[in-house]
């Protein structure tokens, strides 16, 4: 019995199968949700067995040969060798890249692998799953299975590989002397768009993927279980390591403030702070601010991150910041920042005092527009100043 057909007889009992379906799409959720997150080596038998089946499901020869590369980087480099970009490569990537097919037995020149299967081997298959499904649930019932499986890992995956294709375009289309080449970006991308995602295809496999051997997409399921992105061709496909290490915030963005936020085995690794891309020696730097070094930092983003890692509140005490207004809820602080839109913060004071006596002091930042402290604590709450009456400030 397949998934769809299982889903559909749920419906029909009632009440009951409507429960047992929110069960059943809460685990698949999080099994997802953990393959999305998984890192460490590539099961290479399990991959390579998932890309057979994939390409048997829609209908095609197993290709001549898998080739394994370190990152999505190098993947993406290999892919651009096959494909007639190869000589516009930067010289150490198109090096590696021509290696790394010779050692797998791929001739490193346009055409030797043949065009991209992609749309038959991951696109159609997910078309025609859907649509079963669809069919079998109906519109409110489709909804309710993406909103329990794919909703809650497609923001954070999603962001996460448009991170990773940022930083593959970034490395592969950097010039020394002109910055990025616009037209090898472009090449880049182009190559990108080959990719099935594997394990960062993880939302719409947990909405429709099956576990049944006949199911058209558990070859990819398969492989997205076992390795990152790979790019399927007609005679090989090329396959990604998992990556080494991921750390992210509770929010689900990359997050580091003492290395790579993502790594990868071949040392392809992507630097963050809250979800901030910042370059891997901004990161060494944070240790050694002042307000001096923050007020000088020309790029806008960069001094975002340093006014966090340092803390607003000791930037006000330290740069020297005078309040521009005060009342009975607290002190309203600002500070100019070239480039960037001013530093607006309240300070105010917890009337509940701390079991020693004391009372706690707290900042909360608030939009540039706020003129007054009692329109920025009524901003907090929601409503405007001349609203702001409260029984009694805690």
């Amino acid at each position: 019995m397949t998934a769809v057909t299982a889903t559909a007889m749920a419906v029909e009992n009632g009440m009951g199968g409507a429960n047992a379906i929110v069960i059943a799409d809460e685990d698949r959720a999080a099994r997802w949700r953990a393959v999305a997150a998984a890192t460490g080596p590539a099961d290479r038998e399990a991959a390579e067995a998932g890309i057979r089946r994939a390409y048997e499901r829609a209908g095609l020869t197993a290709p001549e040969r898998i080739v394994l590369a370190g990152s999505p980087l190098a993947a993406t480099a290999a892919v651009m060798v096959l494909t007639g970009q190869g000589e516009r490569l930067p010289g150490e990537f198109a090096e590696r890249a021509v290696g790394l097919l010779r050692a797998a037995g791929v001739e490193p020149v346009a055409g030797a692998v043949g065009a991209s299967v992609r749309e038959a081997v991951r696109t159609h298959p997910w078309a025609r799953t859907r649509q079963r499904l669809h069919e079998a649930l109906g519109a409110a019932g489709w909804a309710g299975r993406w909103a329990l499986t794919a909703a809650p890992l497609w923001d954070v995956t999603r962001g996460l590989t448009e991170r990773i294709r940022t930083g593959v375009v970034e490395a592969l289309a950097a010039d020394q002397d002109q910055g990025m080449d616009s037209d090898q970006g472009t090449a880049v991308r182009l190559a990108l768009l080959d990719a099935v995602l594997g394990q960062h295809d993880a939302p719409w496999l947990a909405a429709v993927a099956d576990e049944a051997e006949s199911d058209p997409l558990a070859g990819v399921a398969a492989v997205a279980r076992a390795a990152g992105w790979w790019w399927p061709y007609e005679k090989a496909a090329i396959v990604a390591e998992r990556p080494v290490e991921l750390h992210r915030d509770e929010a689900g963005r990359l997050d580091r403030g003492d290395g790579p936020a993502l790594a990868f085995p071949d040392g392809f690794a992507l630097y963050a702070w809250r979800g901030m891309p910042v370059p891997a020696e901004f990161l060494g730097r944070l240790g050694e601010l002042t307000p001096d070094r923050i007020r000088t930092e020309e790029n806008a983003e960069l001094r975002r991150v340093m006014l966090e890692h340092y803390g607003y509140e000791r930037y006000l005490e330290e740069s020297g910041a005078q309040p521009v207004h005060r009342d009975e809820t607290g002190v309203l602080w600002r500070i100019a920042l070239d480039g960037d839109e001013p530093v607006v913060m309240v300070e105010v004071v917890n009337s509940t005092p701390e079991p020693d006596g004391t009372h706690r002091t707290y900042w909360l930042r608030v939009p540039p527009r706020v003129r007054t402290a009692r329109e920025g604590v009524a901003w907090t709450f929601g409503v405007d100043a001349d609203a702001y009456h409260p029984e009694r400030e805690t």
